[in-house]
């Protein structure tokens, strides 16, 4: 059986290439859970929060990177419910598409989208009830297990996975935890009963996924490596050298979310939410959690 280093380090050798310089944007974005709508669906609270922060991203010339566990596949059965729940969220993911600005990692709460066929049923068109027929959706997306951006001036590698590889039930045991949070935990969410599944709610767990992630970057060069899976956003300071492990939060934190930039070759953590006006007006706002680093500062592979 592959080990944790084992099979990050598979996903880093078979994972997307994609050129960089210090003129790219990006923004990633992992853990939407987007849901059903539902009172189990921990994405409809900040659905607004993550649409507004889309539309900006996409007006302003970034690239979407998503990180793993976009749409809850696990509580939910249907993709078509997903949709309709949150179909202005496609429609813009589909302008991210439709400009070569959008690529998919899937994580452990949407591993089905390992099967090119699963993602072609899903993403390849959708019925327009205004139009009364099918229109093209995103018809080609491509999910990935690892993606790594190489920067074409200094040859710096950016490493981008969900992260579950650290985790054994969350990788190769994904279809029994899927049954228990399907049959058994989505029902008792509904009562405020934690998933002892995620190790975003066991405290535990949560430790030793990190702990095996810094293992493999400190094994391959204190390479710089960004995932989600744990939400528990990570920002390392070069200039405290701790390794080179990010991690990007969630779309699911009560009432914001968080994400990670990287424009002007700095790299930064952010955070989405709703505050008010002096005048008591709501307003969704963004903040710097970490203040943008040069990413010249972090070690070179």
């Amino acid at each position: 059986m592959f080990s944790s280093q084992d099979r990050l380090t598979r996903a880093y050798k078979e994972a997307k290439r994609i050129s960089f310089d210090d003129s790219s944007k990006f923004i990633f974005f992992s853990d939407c859970h987007r849901g059903d709508g539902s009172f189990a669906d921990d994405f409809a609270n900040n659905r607004n929060i993550y649409q507004h922060a889309l539309k900006y991203y996409f007006e302003n010339d970034y690239t979407y990177i998503e990180l793993g566990d976009g749409d809850e596949l696990w509580e939910n059965l249907f993709f078509k419910d997903i949709f309709e729940a949150n179909k202005s969220v496609y429609l813009q993911l589909q302008k991210y598409y439709n400009t070569n600005k959008l690529y998919m990692i899937y994580g452990n709460h949407d591993m089905v989208y390992r099967n090119p066929a699963v993602v072609k049923k899903n993403f390849s068109d959708y019925f327009d009830v205004k139009e009364g027929k099918k229109l093209p959706l995103m018809p080609n997306l491509e999910f990935h297990e690892g993606i790594v951006l190489e920067n074409t001036k200094t040859e710096q590698e950016i490493f981008l996975t969900h992260g579950h590889q650290a985790d054994f039930m969350n990788y190769m045991g994904w279809q029994i935890n899927r049954f228990f949070v399907r049959i058994l935990w989505k029902p008792l969410q509904i009562w405020g009963i934690k998933d002892p599944t995620s190790p975003a709610k066991n405290y535990t767990e949560l430790v030793k996924v990190e702990r095996r992630i810094k293992k493999w970057i400190a094994n391959n060069k204190n390479l710089i490596t960004i995932v989600g899976h744990t939400h528990r956003p990570h920002f390392p300071k070069p200039q405290e050298n701790e390794l080179n492990f990010f991690n990007d939060g969630s779309c699911v934190h009560p009432r914001s979310i968080t994400g990670i930039e990287i424009e002007n070759g700095d790299i930064a953590l952010i955070k989405w939410f709703i505050d008010t006006t002096d005048n008591g007006i709501l307003q969704i706002v963004k903040e710097y959690l970490e203040s943008p680093q040069k990413l010249s500062d972090y070690n070179k592979t």
